[in-house]
């Protein structure tokens, strides 16, 4: 993926590998021999992942240059919007993936409903705007926090419903999505290795990330 300093328009090209620390999380969620939904699957890198173990992977993605390039790789992707009414039945997929993608969404509640409807089973994942250093930074500096948009400008950034762990789990609640399952992820580097211990005890106010399973 080219990086530039406005991540609202992504620009992938052939060589574009994306690697995340949640990846491995969602390959075991997802599991064996299901059909699996990626709902902005970017340059595919995820669903490349996913179509192994016997998945039958299909992805959705709004940049043309991501479904360009996905194509190109043999994936079966098509061009479109996510967080409006999607054209596919009722539980046609057995799991619905939505990676670090529903903060950047216009209407996240549609994505959250077309989910649940599509599928059997749905992996979420989105950065954690309750982390602790988000917090502070707003409270001693008085500025936008950039840990959860990724050092980007308050300005030039696709990352326009910010949500906490804490949110999710009461929208959950007052819009029937049960939840199976909540996995973490902390900070990386120093700040990570002295967090590690709190992270799942806390996650609200500790984990940068969360990866939640619902039905």
């Amino acid at each position: 993926m080219k990086k530039s300093s406005d991540n609202r328009n992504y620009l992938y090209n052939n060589n574009s590998v994306t690697r995340r620390v949640e990846f491995s999380v969602i390959e075991k969620n997802v599991g064996k021999n299901n059909k699996i939904i990626d709902l902005g699957c970017g340059d595919g890198s995820l669903m490349q992942i996913l179509s192994k173990n016997g998945n039958s992977c299909q992805g959705m993605e709004i940049s043309q240059s991501g479904v360009d390039v996905c194509k190109k790789r043999g994936l079966n992707v098509v061009k479109g919007r996510i967080d409006t009414k999607l054209s596919f039945g009722n539980k046609k997929f057995d799991v619905a993936v939505c990676n670090v993608t529903i903060q950047m969404v216009m209407y996240p509640e549609i994505l959250l409903a077309e989910m649940k409807r599509i599928s059997k089973k749905q992996i979420i994942t989105f950065p954690n705007f309750g982390f602790i250093l988000n917090r502070i930074e707003l409270i001693f500096y008085g500025v936008f926090p950039k840990w959860s948009i990724f050092g980007y400008g308050w300005y030039s950034t696709g990352h326009i419903h910010q949500l906490s762990i804490r949110d999710f789990i009461v929208y959950c609640k007052e819009n029937n999505l049960k939840i199976l399952k909540a996995e973490h992820v902390g900070p990386g580097g120093l700040i990570g290795i002295l967090l590690k211990p709190v992270v799942e005890i806390f996650p609200n106010l500790f984990a940068t990330m969360a990866i939640f399973v619902t039905e």
